[in-house]
């Protein structure tokens, strides 16, 4: 059945190409825009082009925020140089990891710049998932909102998330389970969260999750536990009245030290003015003096 369908897509590819040939056009054609292969395995990316009178060829990939060029000008850059052959009908990696998944644009133009034309190719490198691993808040009270993470970093494509609580599938809508119809939960396959809002007793017991991608065995985590607890209203209470007692005490010994006189007054300053009177001296009558005097 494959070699079936991939004598037709030559089939095809070459019919286009005659068909651009016929017009007098230039054209750029792939055969497979979506391509599958596991890790450590050979795989090219075909890029067909008629019509160009002096054609220049250029690959370049991106992943994320990330883009490398990977052919400039029909010769393969230093840093796939190791490892990708370029050809007229596109480039061949030896053998792939991970890290090449993304995608590439295969972009043709003649040597004068004209023509242009540019096609993408998705690569997807198969890597089946690994173990997922749970992470549990470490303290869980009833009536708050408690957030539940199952991941895994390996898989390629990206994995899927199943819940498990006691051994029993958890539903994406808990009231469509009998099991799950007093829970209230938002649970994301995708990115593996589990959000209880609000949490409440009967949520408590062995949590566990799978991770899958179509690619390999679906792998599981180990349980975890989680325990529902109430909120310490009293200990949250004799806490508040410790405080309230200690801080009273403090007070109170501050008032007592100032009125026993352990708190010293404050002594005039080192710029303070002083003021100094003398008696008056005798004199005879008729006579002025200076009778008193101020010094400052």
């Amino acid at each position: 059945m494959g070699s079936k369908v991939e004598a037709g897509r030559r089939l095809l590819l070459v019919l286009l190409i005659l068909g651009f040939l016929a017009l007098g056009r230039a054209g750029l054609y792939t055969s497979q825009p979506n391509v599958q292969i596991p890790e450590n395995k050979p795989v090219t990316l075909s890029c067909s082009y008629s019509g160009y009178s002096s054609p220049r060829v250029e690959w370049k990939f991106a992943h994320g925020d990330t883009t490398s060029l990977v052919c400039y000008s029909n010769k393969i850059t230093a840093s796939y140089a190791d490892r990708v052959i370029f050809s007229p009908s596109g480039i061949t990696f030896k053998s792939v990891t991970r890290k090449d998944s993304g995608v590439y644009t295969c972009m043709v133009s003649d040597a004068d710049g004209n023509n242009y034309e540019e096609i993408n190719i998705h690569l997807t490198v198969l890597v089946p998932p690994s173990k997922p691993t749970i992470s549990i808040p470490s303290s869980a009270t009833i009536g708050s909102r408690t957030v539940l993470t199952c991941s895994e970093p390996d898989g390629s494509p990206s994995s899927t998330y199943t819940w498990f609580k006691d051994g029993v599938k958890m539903p994406e809508d808990p009231k469509t389970s009998r099991a799950f119809s007093n829970s209230s939960y938002n649970l994301n396959p995708k990115t593996g969260e589990l959000v209880f809002e609000p949490l409440s007793a009967s949520d408590s017991g062995q949590y566990s999750c799978t991770a899958s991608n179509g690619y390999g065995p679906d792998t599981k985590s180990e349980a975890v536990n989680m325990e529902a607890a109430e909120l310490n209203v009293g200990g949250i209470v004799a806490a508040v009245l410790v405080t309230l007692i200690l801080l009273g005490l403090l007070i109170f010994g501050a008032w007592f030290a100032y009125h026993r006189g352990y708190f010293d007054r404050k002594s005039p300053g080192p710029g303070s003015k002083k003021v100094i009177y003398s008696q008056p001296s005798a004199r005879s009558e008729g006579e002025f003096k200076q009778t008193s005097s101020f010094l400052v």
